[in-house]
């Protein structure tokens, strides 16, 4: 068989299977169309408001087209010189950062040099059309300009066939087998969703817990309902007389703080004489679905201070808190300070929010209506599925963790790098319907984290102003999740004194910064102003990792005294203990 006659039968082969996976996909997803009936996100009201005031401004809409039309005439004069061997400026380029048309072809071929400009104009236009219309409701404009971005990033050329070169001159090479192998590629995210989508973003089958990620040595040595209680083996003979308990989030597993020998702030920790303790979230099923944000309190944070408290004979205890974690500190400062309780030294806040005024594009998915929809549907199985809220933060960032994969695993027909932040990425956690309707209509909704007096928990009402101890907060200048604006506002709730800390790179990137990677840099402030504008502009950069500035910062809350190592008692079982290793689709 001739290599034309070859590619045209695996092209139909690659048609005939796709039409049969569709029609079973859809077949599949019948029972939830109900739900896009009912717009559950409120798009199709924010384009209605969107298109209604458009067309009560025909001047703007006038201007507009004008303005694109002038562009798409610009490239084609440039392109027309640019063929004809004279050097032309492009008319529109992509962002700095923006990888869709690294490869050479998109600007040393003239039609895909044009194709791609064309998008790029496009796109542009299109983006700055919807944000020029006025009179659109804050939560409109927010919809609006979301899902415009989503639109104009789906039909990006990169992401088709016909349109990308690297994918053309794979299929050409490859006889059409990389679409065969991008279409088992599908099948088996499909499946692997059991009916959904679930994009493969790494070699899951490449990582083990305890061989080549969370390796770190430690012992479980206490656990409840919600969560194990890791305790490191020490790696100094002398540590600080203060353990310390870190916090992460439950939307994850707490291993992005101990992924390689070389980037774990865990081991990092412990080389610096801390001894470390983690709290391991439990990934809840039905039977944890009436846990709330204070069963969380009591049987996290609190029950490890008890804890520690007893096993190491130390009253006094330093905390961190990561992202969700940070808020669940927060919260639980504030509940320790209303009953005179003041075991907790110190407390470190990674990328974490105490207010919720402004929390970035996150808050597309969150309203009253929105909220209602999503406890409709948690309730009837007890929690909101961990993929879920990972696919809502995917969308956040859809060129590098949607569609870059889709090129890659479809279209390329290649199998995803093994990469241990993208395994990590996808071991995401349930979270129980009691808790998350809580933390989102109290703290997202309503903000009322800081408002003296606005949350009650375990009958207490709090008041982060109450809590009068150290705080270090630590937040990333491109966090598209805990926006450091917004994490600023809410380090200035608290009544003790506060640094404030501003890293570079986003919010797992920008943690995960060890010294050793010369990495980013950080700013920092002595001062503690009214608006972070104003603590910006005053601020000083210094390059590499914040992690020494932290280290430098807790050895003064610890001060010089020196104790002897403390090894884990009474372990239940090895780090980093069942709760962590039970993967997805596997719950308590």
């Amino acid at each position: 068989m001739s290599q034309p006659e070859e590619f045209a039968k695996v092209v139909h082969d690659v048609a005939e299977r796709s039409s049969r996976i569709l029609g079973d996909f859809a077949q599949k997803q019948s029972e939830g169309m109900s739900s896009a009936v009912r717009d559950e996100l409120g798009i199709a009201k924010a384009y209605m408001d969107l298109y209604s005031r458009m067309a009560a401004d025909p001047g703007l809409m006038a201007s507009l087209t004008v303005n694109w039309w002038l562009d798409a005439t610009r490239l084609w004069q440039s392109s027309w010189m640019k063929a004809a061997g004279v050097h032309a400026p492009p008319v529109a380029e992509p962002a700095k950062g923006d990888a869709r048309f690294k490869d050479a072809d998109w600007s040393s071929i003239f039609l895909f040099d044009y194709i791609k400009q064309s998008y790029l104009i496009a796109a542009r236009h299109i983006q700055h059309a919807v944000s020029s219309v006025e009179g659109l409701t804050e939560e409109s404009e927010k919809k609006v300009a979301f899902f415009t971005r989503q639109y104009v990033d789906a039909l990006s050329p990169s992401n088709f066939l016909l349109t990308n070169p690297q994918v053309l001159r794979e299929t050409a090479a490859s006889g059409g087998q990389n679409l065969v192998r991008g279409l088992n590629n599908l099948l088996a995210d499909i499946e692997k969703g059991g009916g959904q989508l679930r994009i493969s973003m790494t070699d899951e089958g490449a990582f083990t817990l305890g061989k080549n990620v969370a390796t770190t040595p430690g012992k479980v040595v206490f656990q409840n309902d919600l969560m194990q209680l890791i305790q490191y083996q020490p790696t100094t003979a002398q540590v600080y007389r203060q353990p310390l308990v870190i916090v992460p989030p439950w939307i994850n597993k707490y291993y992005i703080l101990d992924l390689r020998e070389k980037n774990s702030f865990i081991r990092w920790a412990l080389e610096q004489g801390h001894t470390v303790f983690v709290v391991s979230w439990v990934n809840p099923g039905a039977r944890l679905a009436q846990k709330g944000f204070e069963d969380y309190m009591l049987e996290g944070p609190l029950a490890a201070l008890d804890y520690v408290e007893k096993a190491t004979g130390e009253r006094e205890v330093n905390f961190i808190g990561y992202c969700l974690g940070g808020t669940l500190l927060g919260a639980t400062l504030a509940y320790l300070a209303a009953r005179q309780d003041d075991r907790i030294k110190s407390a470190t806040f990674f990328v974490s929010l105490l207010d919720f005024s402004q929390p970035g594009e996150l808050g597309v998915f969150i309203d009253e209506e929105q909220v209602a929809n999503l406890e409709r549907r948690m309730n009837q199985r007890g929690y909101l599925e961990g993929s879920e809220m990972a696919s809502t933060f995917n969308l956040l960032r859809a060129n590098d963790l949607v569609w870059s994969f889709v090129v890659n695993n479809y279209l390329l027909g290649k199998d995803p790098f093994p990469f241990d932040l993208l395994y990590w990425n996808a071991d995401s956690t349930r979270m129980p319907a009691r808790m998350h309707s809580f933390y989102l209509r109290n703290m997202y909704i309503k903000n009322l984290l800081g408002v003296p007096g606005g949350i009650t928990l375990a009958g207490v009402p709090i008041d982060l102003s109450r809590v009068k101890l150290p705080a270090y907060f630590i937040s990333t200048v491109e966090d598209h999740i805990a926006p450091w604006k917004t994490t600023y506002r809410g380090a200035r709730y608290l009544g003790g004194p506060v640094r404030f800390v501003l890293g570079g790179s986003g919010h797992i990137a920008g943690i995960v910064n060890p010294p050793a990677s010369k990495k980013y840099h950080y700013w920092i402030n002595d001062a503690l102003p009214g608006t972070p504008e104003q603590w910006f502009e005053t601020a000083t950069q210094h390059p590499g990792s914040w992690w020494d500035d932290w280290q430098a910062w807790i050895a003064r809350q610890n001060g010089a005294e020196m104790v002897a190592a403390r090894v884990p008692q009474d372990p239940l079982e090895d780090a980093p203990g069942s709760y962590a290793t039970l993967r997805l689709g596997k719950a308590a």
